[in-house]
């Protein structure tokens, strides 16, 4: 169970906290997580670095004694940070003849299917010529007015761990594991070590937002593993200035939390899962029945009312049950809801299919 010596795929994300020591940059600390690496590396494991720390090293860089909260100023910081966060990573590499390369991300690039899919291959590519691609959310454009925020790293992680189909997403932290309590306040809380599925006792244990397990805290950790474990591959939380903390993991050392993975779905339904919805479709309790059953698809007499516009192949939420993919406009939809499925082509004026969305295109979650 807490064996990965056979994993090929690793996903490796390092928060801010872990990066630094007395407020400035811990070199040796990257060096040491480039070398276990590199060490996965030789071994012929594909590994992914997700990192943290440009805004926090830009600050560093311009001397800032208190976290800015300011957006411009967030943006301009991790625009100076970000090229000091891969001259530290390209040199630590440089040490064991391992090549690294920057991939900077926005949620709208995972959200659309092209564009996904164009990632996809340059990340797989990267891989099999061994090099460690190294990932970032990029704070320079990604706002949160704009939707093209992940949130946090924790999540960026484990959406990359789900989309490139990894066996294991290692959360380095500054925490050691989840906790039943917070475990600075109190000394009866117990961590838990293995995790098989996130209750709502466990989101509880997670804390509420503006706790020291906020965003970035725990909270954020739960939300990744539950993209993760839906999507078939394992997580651990673990305590990242512990030494010789990866390898340990994958030798299959009882350290930190692990959350196990669930049975493993298709790569498109976990891209449908985790993109950003462009529209809503409102359904009737007969229509949400049958496609909770899994048995059908959605026909066009099921829809009751459409929220927002959204082209073919956008992704869509269904009565907040369901994320689907439909094969008609919002538009389209608009024109036929309600009817039935042998009007479609008439209304339409076109040739059509039956169904508004085919039953392998739609998700629960």
């Amino acid at each position: 169970m807490r064996d990965f010596s056979n994993a090929k795929r690793i996903v490796v994300k390092v928060g801010t906290n872990v990066l630094t020591k007395k407020n400035a940059i811990d070199s040796d600390y990257i060096k040491k997580i480039a070398n276990e690496i590199s060490k996965l590396v030789d071994k012929g494991i594909k590994v992914i670095l997700v990192s943290s720390g440009a805004i926090g090293f830009g600050s560093m860089k311009l001397k800032l004694k208190q976290k800015p909260r300011d957006i411009k100023l967030r943006q301009a910081l991790a625009a100076i940070g970000q090229r000091i966060l891969m001259n530290e990573y390209a040199k630590a590499f440089d040490k064991y003849n391992v090549e690294v390369a920057q991939i900077l991300l926005t949620y709208d690039v995972i959200s659309e299917r092209k564009t996904f899919l164009n990632l996809r291959n340059c990340v797989e590519n990267l891989l099999k010529m061994n090099i460690v691609p190294i990932i970032n959310e990029n704070d320079v454009i990604s706002i949160d007015e704009i939707g093209t925020r992940f949130g946090d790293n924790d999540r960026l992680s484990a959406m990359v761990a789900s989309k490139i189909d990894a066996d294991l997403l290692i959360l380095l932290s500054d925490i050691d594991g989840l906790y039943t309590d917070n475990p600075k306040k109190n000394k009866n809380a117990k961590k838990l070590k293995i995790v098989k599925k996130i209750t709502p006792d466990i989101e509880k244990f997670a804390g509420k937002s503006g706790s020291i397990f906020a965003v970035g805290g725990m909270k954020s950790k739960i939300d990744a593993a539950k993209i993760t474990m839906r999507a078939g591959c394992s997580m651990v939380i673990a305590p990242g200035r512990k030494h010789n903390i990866i390898s340990d993991i994958i030798d299959g050392k009882e350290i930190g939390t692990l959350f196990l993975a669930e049975r493993r779905i298709s790569s498109r339904k976990r891209w449908i899962i985790n993109a950003k919805p462009n529209g809503k479709i409102i359904i009737n309790e007969c229509a949400e029945k049958v496609l909770k059953e899994g048995k059908s698809s959605l026909l066009p007499i099921g829809i009751t009312s459409i929220e927002g516009s959204f082209k073919k192949g956008d992704v869509v939420v269904i009565n907040d049950f369901a994320k689907a993919v439909p094969d008609l406009s919002s538009k389209e939809i608009d024109k036929i809801k309600g009817m039935k499925s042998k009007d479609i082509c008439t209304i339409l004026k076109k040739k059509c299919r039956d169904e508004v969305i085919k039953k392998e295109n739609i998700v629960l979650v």
